[in-house]
């Protein structure tokens, strides 16, 4: 998950985010929350059904527009195959999506755990405006948990002809305000603490984009305060039709309101046309600096035609949580994308590469990596260090099992908070480190030939509690280039590789009184190997959070 995602999630639902700042708004949230449940209870919402929800589908593969036509010769080349490429900087991932904004003549679909309406996402959103009044059918779902539904630009938006926005699993009506909220919030925890985690773009029914990016700043290498590794795919052919036709389950789910139901701010065509505006001057100022028009330059059907877009074409598999698991909640159901990746991790015979930001394995995942490092199967695994993390609390769910993953025989690696290769270290304080980079990225590599990607983290809100989506691609260029990543990822420069303390090590530790941990970092710094016997660069507060973090009975919401 994501904070500007998983922390804010965290903090509503079950914690803090280590930050000061954050931290007192969590204290007047929950202050609130308590005034509000001695004055009333929680009401029964209407089904989404009970509003204007009118029931539609993607639009038919077969229909003539000029993706199709491109995609329909390559596939006619590649039978049962999808075109991928790998999406692995921030500013790839926005020129593509604009890009197939841009693309598309007939439905535009975007579904989202996040939209900002930040730079890069007034970019899309203005794509996205381009696109309805050029005649394209806009749906765009958003998850409430962090959607301000009182926005200007969406709600305006919303009133155009050809733009349809509806929120997932809605806490209440923007017209009862902060107050109904909380109060849903708090005295039904069971339900509000279900999310939406998916994250699907799709132009046409033909190409798609899917990944760990939410509509954000801090995903498109835009943000001055963090930015996300994270990666996406860029999905051609049969495997979208899949991807759409998930999105059309979630689409008429009874829990998918439309925004109109909830936001009750009237706009006429003159807000519209303001808005328009805005967004025109903002792509003017903003599309050079942020070097969002590359991919746009020339048509995407084009480049698809002239083999200029870089698909790879391969076997692939779509799996995708129902949003059942949300409206009907059932402890004995299994997630499709969680389980599909057990089985071939299960089945590698070489290595398991592992990129997960949010990592809790618990003992059943311990005992699970055991098993297959027993059959001589190297697994490695990259996640967030304590001073790299956007989500303190899920660093103290992680922590307990990092001794009994080094005795199973798997390779252990956090990330630094470093903002780029060469930028050198962050600046470090109280808090940890500033400015710094976060691991947002969730895929999954299979003996360098096989590649996991979507929105699943390791831990047991994505198998339990969110909706997720994964792809599949079974092809050794596009694995390979995963893995590529993987090895750049743990490079010491750029991670910290952690390691069970030897004896000697822990006995002196022990001789001079400081910490025994039973681990120590290893990690590179001016050339030169540097060891630490506790957390690195995470700053005082951070880890005071953690030790309270673990002393607090939430393993299962994170």
């Amino acid at each position: 998950m994501d904070v500007s995602q998983r922390s804010r999630q965290s903090l509503k639902l079950q914690a803090f985010h280590a930050g000061s700042s954050d931290f007192s708004q969590f204290l007047k949230l929950t202050v609130a929350a308590l005034t509000a449940l001695t004055l009333t209870a929680c009401a029964t919402r209407p089904p989404a059904s009970a509003f204007d929800h009118p029931v539609t589908h993607a639009l038919s593969v077969t229909a003539d527009t000029p993706l199709r036509a491109a995609i329909a010769a390559k596939e006619a080349a590649h039978p049962d195959e999808s075109g991928v490429r790998l999406l692995p900087t921030g500013t790839e991932a926005l020129q593509a999506r604009i890009a197939l904004a841009r693309a598309a003549t007939k439905t535009l679909d975007m579904q989202y755990y996040i939209a900002e309406e930040d730079n890069t996402g007034k970019l899309l959103l203005g794509a996205a405006l381009y696109a309805a009044d050029h005649g394209v059918k806009v749906r765009m779902l958003v998850d409430d948990l962090n959607f301000k539904d009182i926005d200007k630009i969406m709600a305006t938006l919303n009133s155009h002809d050809n733009i349809d926005i509806r929120v997932f699993n809605p806490f209440g009506s923007a017209a009862r305000g902060f107050g109904e909220r909380t109060r849903n919030l708090f005295t039904n925890v069971d339900q509000f603490t279900r999310r939406m985690h998916n994250k699907a773009m799709i132009a046409d029914n033909q190409i798609a984009i899917i990944g760990g990016r939410n509509l954000g700043d801090e995903y498109f290498s835009a943000s001055p305060t963090i930015q996300f590794r994270d990666l996406d795919a860029f999905v051609a052919g049969p495997a979208t039709q899949e991807i759409s036709a998930s999105f059309d389950e979630y689409w008429n789910s009874s829990i998918a309101y439309p925004l109109r139901a909830l936001n009750k701010q009237k706009f006429d065509p003159a807000d519209l046309d303001k808005t328009r505006d805005d967004l025109r001057q903002h792509w003017k100022e903003q599309a050079d600096p942020l070097n969002a028009k590359p991919l746009n330059a020339t048509p995407l059907a084009q480049q698809i035609s002239q083999d200029s877009l870089g698909l790879t074409w391969a076997r692939t598999e779509f799996k995708a949580d129902s949003p059942v698991k949300i409206e009907h909640p059932d402890p004995d159901y299994k997630s499709p994308p969680l389980e599909r990746l057990i089985e071939l991790s299960n089945q590698a015979k070489s290595s398991v590469q592992i990129v997960s930001p949010y990592f809790v394995p618990h003992d059943e995942g311990v005992k699970a990596l055991a098993a297959i490092t027993a059959k001589g199967v190297k697994v490695e695994i990259l996640t967030n260090s304590l001073a790299a993390t956007d989500a303190v609390a899920v660093q103290a769910g992680y922590a307990p099992y990092r001794v009994p993953m080094l005795k199973a025989g798997v390779d252990l690696y956090e990330l630094k908070p470093v903002i780029a290769e060469g930028a050198g270290q962050p600046r470090a304080g109280l808090f940890g480190s500033q400015s710094r980079s976060s691991l947002h990225a969730k895929a999954y590599v299979i003996d360098r030939s096989i590649l996991v990607i979507g929105s699943m983290n390791l831990d047991p809100r994505s198998a339990s509690l969110n909706t997720e989506l994964a792809l599949v691609v079974y092809n050794e260029k596009i694995a390979g280039e995963a893995a590529e990543l993987f090895d750049r990822g743990i490079a010491p420069a750029t991670s910290y590789r952690v390691e069970l303390a030897s004896p000697t090590v822990l006995g002196g530790l022990q001789n001079i009184g400081s910490s025994t941990s039973r681990l120590v970092w290893i990690t590179e710094e001016n050339g030169q190997v540097r060891t630490y016997d506790f957390d690195p660069q995470a700053g005082f507060y951070r880890n005071l959070l953690t030790g309270l973090f673990m002393l607090l009975p939430v393993d299962s919401q994170l």
